[in-house]
Order: structure tokens, then sequence, then C-alpha cells
């Protein structure tokens, strides 16, 4: 370095000391020349010092040239690099509208590309399957392979399809799934799966064709003990008097049967139709238990069982209507008489009232129900033991007019049973 500048500083005046100031910043440069001319002096080309001056000069030049070209090259690259190339993606389509119409179904609603990925959900969707990334696969998060299949097949084809899934749990629940392109505002084709929930309209038409079986079936037998007594006394028995007596025994009770058979029937027709009407009544409950205790007082003693009441002192008023409160009462307490007989003893406790909340219990000690037993025992004509139900008197609607009498008063009913000990039926107001 020092050397260098001593150079610099005596000889750059003179044309030799500017030509060694040039030589001397291209050490390669000078080496590459003095190289290029030994070779030629060994060739046997003799050159003078002032043409080996010139030679030195022209090959420093040109390869001082070559060297300030690639750097200005590489200042460019660096300055403004290239940009790669890509393949030009096609414009995102507007879901926003979309969007908005699905929000405000209460139906849950699905929007798919044509590859069967989710493009969008509402939040009744949500609720139901979760959150789904958008872009997720369908077959990631709905697993039934009949609604899979119907997807592949509406694509493919370009149609709508439609089918019905029924799913277990947490509770029976049947939907028509269905699926329709969409005509919408993007060039990209898109696809509209819903999902439409029937559950209650096949409840529904189960429970009206389960009606109608049962209650043919609760006509028919005591039609056909009817008929065939009167075929007897008409025939065989024509002139026998003892049997007279003893058939028309029966078919009073068949007839009786029937009638209560027809009553409750009417009273599950008339409840129905006044189930939107709140009662305008108000009941005092603790003289109202004393009634329905009375009455069924005669019934308790044919089977032995005493019927024991806790009452407050103070009155106990619910908003309802007084007869069917009644109805409802006897029913229970009909109902533990007839099956907790064995317990020989019926608890009737009432609690609340003065801006409380009231609550009625009716205890037995009989044999208890089964727990598979205890969600289904209101249903219409739904018995735990047909032939105990049967040689009870019983229609099998008691229960099912007891719940809907207390749905029309806001109330409902709880039963808590275990075998062996007996069962509780509560009335909460």
């Amino acid at each position: 370095m020092l050397a260098r500048e001593w150079v610099v500083v005596t000889d750059q005046r003179t044309g030799l000391g500017w030509l060694a100031t040039q030589l001397w910043g291209e050490r390669v440069l000078i080496a590459s020349a003095v190289f290029v001319g030994f070779m030629m002096w060994l060739a046997g080309l003799h050159l003078g010092w002032v043409s080996f001056a010139v030679l030195l000069l022209v090959i420093a030049g040109l390869l001082r040239m070559e060297r300030r070209a690639v750097e200005a090259g590489r200042r460019t690259m660096a300055v403004a690099p290239a940009a790669p190339i890509v393949e030009a993606a096609p414009p995102a389509a507007d879901l926003t509208p979309i969007s908005a119409v699905l929000g405000a179904l209460d139906a849950p609603a699905l929007l798919l590309s044509a590859r069967e990925t989710v493009k969008l959900q509402n939040r009744a969707a949500e609720a139901i399957f979760g959150p789904i990334p958008q872009g997720s696969d369908l077959a990631g998060r709905i697993r039934a392979p009949g609604i899979l299949d119907m997807v592949r097949d509406a694509i493919g084809s370009g149609q709508p399809r439609e089918t019905e899934h029924a799913e277990r749990l947490p509770s029976e629940t049947v939907y028509v799934v269905r699926i329709a392109p969409l005509a919408g505002p993007t060039t990209e084709p898109l696809w509209l799966l819903t999902f439409r929930d029937v559950s209650q309209a096949r409840r529904i038409d189960r429970m009206r064709s389960d009606f109608i079986a049962n209650a043919s079936h609760e006509l028919r037998t005591p039609l056909a003990s009817l008929r065939g007594f009167i075929e007897t006394l008409q025939g065989p028995a024509r002139n026998d008097l003892k049997a007279h007596e003893r058939f028309l025994a029966i078919m009073h009770e068949q007839a009786t049967r029937m009638s209560r058979l027809v009553d409750d029937l009417l009273s599950l027709s008339r409840l129905e139709l006044r189930s939107n009407l709140a009662p305008d009544q108000t009941v005092d409950l603790v003289p109202l238990l004393g009634h329905v205790r009375d009455s069924l007082q005669p019934l308790a003693n044919d089977l032995g069982v005493e019927i024991a009441l806790a009452l407050p002192a103070h009155p106990v008023t619910v908003a309802g209507d007084r007869d069917e409160l009644v109805e409802v009462f006897e029913n229970l307490l009909e109902n533990a008489c007839k099956y907790g007989q064995e317990g020989k003893r019926v608890d009737v406790a009432l609690s609340g009232g003065q801006g409380a909340p009231v609550e009625l219990s009716v205890t037995d000690y009989g044999p208890g129900i089964p727990p598979e037993h205890v969600p289904r025992i209101t249903e219409r004509f739904y018995r735990v033991n047909v032939e105990a139900s049967r040689s009870k008197k019983g229609t099998g609607l008691g229960l099912a007019i007891v719940k809907h009498i207390l749905t029309r008063h806001k109330a409902r009913l709880v039963v808590k049973s275990e075998v062996g000990k007996g069962t509780v039926f509560t009335v909460k107001f």
C-alpha cells in the first residue's frame, strides 16, 4: 500500500508515472498481459519496449471494458431484479351477496365448489357441523356416504338431487338434504347444499299411524267380546238364565271400557284444539286436592290403599282450569292406587305458593317402573305391562291426557322411579 502511494505521488506528472498508476490498479490485468507477452517471446516474436508497453495498454483496456460491462450488468440486476414469471390467476369471485342470503336462512346451508370444497356456510350449518374453514373438503366434515354420493352425482350430472338422511345421536333427527346448481354472479360453478329438518313431521306421521292402530285395536277387543257373547246368548245359551246373568255382566264391563276409551279420545281431541289457549281462571289447589281424595276414597278402600295428604295451611293458587286440573290429579292418584297397590299407601304433598314455585308430588310404593319405560309412559296407548293395564281397566290414555293438560297450563311432569321401591310423579307449575 505504501509503495503504491509513493509511485502515484512521485511519477503522476509523467507519462510513465500515469502508466504505472493505471497498471498498478490492475494487477490481475498486468499479469495477464505479461503472460501473453511471454508466450509471444517464446514463439519468436521479439517486441521492443515501446511496442510491449502499447500491447500491455491495449490488453488492459480491453479487460477493463469487459469487467465494467459485467459490473454494470450486476448493478442492474441488484437494483431491478427480474420478476418471476407466474401464471395469471383468475379473479376471485365476490361471494358477499351470496353470504348475506345464506345468513338470512334458518336452515343449514353450505356453498360448494365443483371440487366438493366448502366455500361458505351459514350459522345454522355451523351450529350442526361446527365451523368449516373455507376451502375444506366436504367429506372431512360430513361422513354420511349417502349425502356424499348424492353430491358427486349432482356435480357430475349438473342436475339437482335430493335424499333423506337420519341422525340417531344426540337425538333422532331426520333431514331432507338437497343440492342444486347456483346461478349467481360468478363464472365459477357453485352448488348449494341445504338441510331441511322434517323430524317433527315424521314424528307426527308416526304418532298418527300408531294412534289409529292402537285405537282400532283397543276398540276391536271389546267389540269382539260383545259380538261373541251376543251370538252365544242367541244360540246355545238362549234359555240359560245363569249364563245370561254372567254374560250380560261381562258385556256391560266391555261396553263401559269402550265408553271410557271414547271419552278419553274426545278429551284428547278437545285438549289439542285448546292447546294454544292459556287458562284464565285462578284455582286454589288445597281444597281441590281434598275433593279429588274424597272422590277416589271408595276405589282406595277397595284396593286397600291409604291416601295421605300433606297440604300447607295457606292457599296455594295457580292459573288454570279447575275441571282439567281435577282430571290431572284424579289420573295421577288413580294410577298410584292401582299400580302401587302393593305398597298400601299413596302420599300426596303440595308445596309452594305465596310467590314460591308450586309443586305437587304423588308417591306410591309399588313395584316401580323400569328405566327404559319412563321416557315413553306419557305416549298414547303406551303401557309398561299390557295385561296388567287392561286388567285394571286402563285405556292407556291417562298420562297422555295429563301431559296435554299440563302443557296447556305451562307446567311439566317429572317422573322418578326405582324398581322395587315405587314411583314419584311431580307436577311443577
